[in-house]
């Protein structure tokens, strides 16, 4: 039987390249959409409703029962919304029960571009033994979507673009040159990703926020190991 195929897409501005109606995608976050909803779910949220626009996220707050909203634009937290997209900040005591309305630059967009897919799977280094467990045991083609930074490339989501492949090699054929360099990539920085990491440009402008222990947190390989889907607009797991 074929192997199914596998791509990297490097930012969103590309996807409209990819077959997304007729595959499963990986949405890929690292610095932190997709960290804190790996946080957050694996410390008990019941769910995480995902949208793109900060005002729907403060009305949404006032509609649904029992939930915090958060979010940033820029790295910093928005302006009218209670929390922000700091994986550290959700820790069981706070966000067990509790649905989280978030939106973010980056992550949140990335997510409702490729709302089509067959399946959507959010996936990070806090969860990436179950989103490669679960994705090796699929027979669709599969695009690994990253968030970039204001559709440019970075180092983060494509490292961990990288890093999904390198478990999924054996299960799925690639003839995309971006995934290739995706894991290139991974194999010289899998021995210390954190190390690898703090010459990012992004890691960088987050630091000068003194966010530092967050970006540490997003290394942390298999830390809320959960597969999460996002299914009729809700992030859980499944």
């Amino acid at each position: 039987m074929n192997k199914p195929t596998i791509e990297c897409c490097l930012s969103p501005a590309l996807i409209d390249l990819y077959n997304v109606e007729e595959s499963n995608v990986v949405i890929i976050d690292i610095f932190r959409a997709t960290s804190t909803i790996a946080a957050a779910l694996g410390n008990g949220a019941n769910k995480i409703i995902p949208v793109d626009d900060v005002q729907e996220c403060i009305k949404l707050g006032t509609e649904i029962e029992n939930s915090v909203t958060a979010g940033e634009r820029n790295g910093q937290i928005a302006e009218g919304l209670q929390y922000g997209n700091s994986p550290s900040t959700y820790k069981a005591d706070f966000i067990e029960g509790k649905n989280l309305v978030l939106t973010t630059t980056n992550g949140t967009r990335l997510l409702y571009k490729v709302k089509h897919a067959q399946e959507i799977i959010s996936g990070a280094f806090l969860n990436l033994g179950a989103t490669a467990q679960y994705l090796a045991k699929q027979n669709k083609p599969l695009i690994l979507a990253c968030a970039s930074w204001k559709d440019r490339f970075n180092l983060e989501d494509t490292l961990f673009a990288g890093a999904l492949y390198d478990q999924l090699q054996d299960v799925y054929d690639t003839d995309c040159d971006s995934m290739r360099a995706a894991h290139h990539l991974y194999l010289l920085a899998k021995n210390d990703i954190f190390e690898f990491l703090r010459d990012g440009a992004h890691f960088n402008r987050l630091k000068n926020y003194g966010l530092t222990d967050d970006l540490k947190y997003c290394c942390k390989v298999d830390a809320h190991n959960n597969l999460i889907k996002f299914q009729n607009g809700e992030l859980r797991i499944f």
